[in-house]
């Protein structure tokens, strides 16, 4: 009885001694059914495992690889740019997964032909990382707001646009794939970023908006910042042009007194109040705008159409209070040729 202990001690001793020395013998190959992407590892020397990415990848770079992210497109060759794949570490990580389990486990494994089913994840080399962020910057786009253009004539409202931002380390990721899938195409990770102020927001910053055009007498009046009244004007003479500029209504009056100022040319009225009546030049409404000049009706249509003013601007009575209607104090005013 003792004996046959011993013989089956000495035979599962040597079972065990020839199993870790098969197991030593295959050195540092690839467990089957390990792959790196779609390329298969098993089997194959760390050296062979290398050979076979270093080949793959030496294809797959130098072909054009065409971006997309959220519309936009970037045509790219890696090798051109310095990307490549960080083959020492696929090949270090293969060999790790076949380790797993013992040398029992691994030897059983081959004995019975079963395989891993695992995968090892590229990765670019640390040094491709500049490259990856570069080739980002080329797909970004900053997000750009609404703005208003002001000319005398026109008002040009620029739209808003989204921006796009790809995320750096997916596209890492991405990139390292397709080097060892040979894909043409590759859809970056990538997200929109909105812009602080869209066209809604501005159009809700102004209800309403006035140009001035001196040359050609004309008022035009914006809302929403969509035309809406074109009305015929008098400005400022020769001396005492009305003053170019972005105004904006400081106050608003319903049949206003004037307020003579005290300039030479108000001769014996400089200083004084005119009450509403026949002798007040600001007829039906006023629009205050700077230094004591501003927006009212006349009763001199005459002088619409011409320099004819000290300064103000001067609109027929009905359009004077059209107008009035649909502007509020704050309003912006701008004035030019």
């Amino acid at each position: 009885m003792w004996r046959l202990l011993i013989v089956a001690g000495a035979l599962l001793v040597g079972l065990v001694v020839a199993g870790w020395a098969w197991d030593l013998a295959r050195g540092d190959v690839v467990a089957d059914g390990v792959r790196a992407g779609p390329v298969p590892l098993g089997g194959l020397s760390g050296a062979a495992a290398r050979r076979r990415l270093e080949s793959t990848v030496a294809v797959n770079e130098r072909h054009p690889i065409k971006l997309v992210a959220q519309g936009r497109r970037l045509r790219v060759v890696p090798a051109k740019l310095g990307l490549t794949v960080d083959i020492d570490r696929i090949v270090a990580q293969a060999q790790q997964i076949g380790r797993g389990g013992g040398f029992v486990g691994r030897d059983w494994r081959l004995i019975t032909g079963a395989k891993v089913h695992a995968a090892v994840v590229p990765e670019l080399t640390p040094r491709s990382a500049a490259a990856v962020r570069r080739i980002a910057l080329r797909l970004e786009r900053r997000p750009h707001n609404a703005a208003v253009e002001t000319t005398p004539a026109t008002l040009h409202v620029v739209p808003s646009q989204s921006g796009v931002a790809v995320e750096s380390g997916a596209a890492t990721s991405a990139l390292a794939a397709a080097l060892l899938s040979g894909a043409h195409t590759i859809t970056l990770p990538a997200h929109r970023m909105p812009p602080a102020v869209t066209l809604a927001a501005l159009r809700h910053r102004y209800p309403a908006y006035i140009t001035i055009d001196r040359a050609a007498f004309t008022l035009r009046v914006y809302q929403r910042l969509r035309l809406v009244r074109t009305y015929p004007i008098a400005v400022g003479m020769q001396g005492l042009q009305t003053p170019a500029g972005l105004y904006h209504i400081q106050n608003k009056v319903v049949d206003p007194a004037w307020s003579v100022p005290n300039s030479p040319w108000a001769g014996s009225l400089a200083g004084q109040v005119i009450p509403p009546g026949p002798s007040d030049p600001l007829k039906a409404r006023w629009m205050g705008l700077f230094n004591g000049a501003g927006i009212h009706g006349t009763d001199e249509v005459d002088s619409i159409g011409h320099a004819f003013s000290h300064g103000c601007v001067r609109m027929l009575i009905p359009d004077a209070i059209d107008l009035y209607d649909r502007v509020k104090v704050g309003t912006p005013v701008y004035i030019g040729d």
